[in-house]
């Protein structure tokens, strides 16, 4: 069978306000963080908001931790509004749903518990900065664990559900992070080269003093 948008509009129902709600989460939250991180780097209001660096990182990993809540709740529901298929469904596609699932779900809390709440929540960004660069698991795997294992877990579920519509919402995921790479780490990467830039310079006066 030729695939086709007729095809598609078979194994997905775009009518439902479920299906627009959940693609419009995946793609906000990403959107939003970098945003918002991106103006605490350069202008600090969340700082002076919150009284302190590590207080407002901690604000902004709640928000970030709820919107991601939100949209797996919104994927969820989605997902029960959407018509299932045959070839998604049996005793294969739910193994390999919870394999999904579960190797998803280490990455994501393996890389947590490495980097901490400020690192895994753009702590960077507040000037919070790790003293080197994690290599330990997950990040001798992948260097973007979070991300990949979160899309992992959203195939899983579209597998456990046995839905199409499932898969298509896990492309846009997929997509999305890694258009939120391609600004994430060279903007990160940015932050520690100025510091280490900042190291050398405090060096070269240490040792001018010594000099003295």
């Amino acid at each position: 069978m030729s695939f086709s948008l007729e095809t598609l509009t078979e194994l997905v129902d775009f009518n439902q306000q479920s299906l627009l709600l959940s693609a419009f989460a995946i793609a906000f939250n990403p959107t939003f963080w970098n945003i918002v991180a991106r103006r605490e780097y350069r202008t600090k209001f969340l700082t002076r908001a919150f009284g302190s660096a590590q207080t407002a990182c901690y604000g902004l990993a709640a928000t970030i931790f709820s919107l991601g809540l939100l949209r797996d709740f919104l994927y969820e529901r989605a997902l029960r509004d959407q018509p299932s298929h045959p070839l998604l469904q049996g005793e294969l596609p739910t193994y390999a749903g919870y394999t999904l699932l579960a190797l998803g779900n280490l990455l994501v809390i393996s890389s947590t518990w490495q980097l901490g709440i400020t690192g895994t929540f753009l702590g960077d960004y507040f000037g919070i900065l790790m003293d080197g660069m994690v290599t330990g698991f997950p990040f001798n795997v992948t260097n973007a664990p979070m991300y990949y294992g979160s899309t992992m877990s959203f195939l899983g579920t579209s597998l456990l559900y046995g839905k199409p519509a499932g898969l298509l919402l896990t492309a846009e995921v997929l997509v999305v992070y890694l258009v939120a790479i391609q600004f994430e780490n060279p903007f990160t990467a940015g932050i520690y080269a100025k510091r280490e830039q900042q190291r050398a310079k405090l060096g070269h006066k240490v040792e001018g003093k010594k000099e003295l």
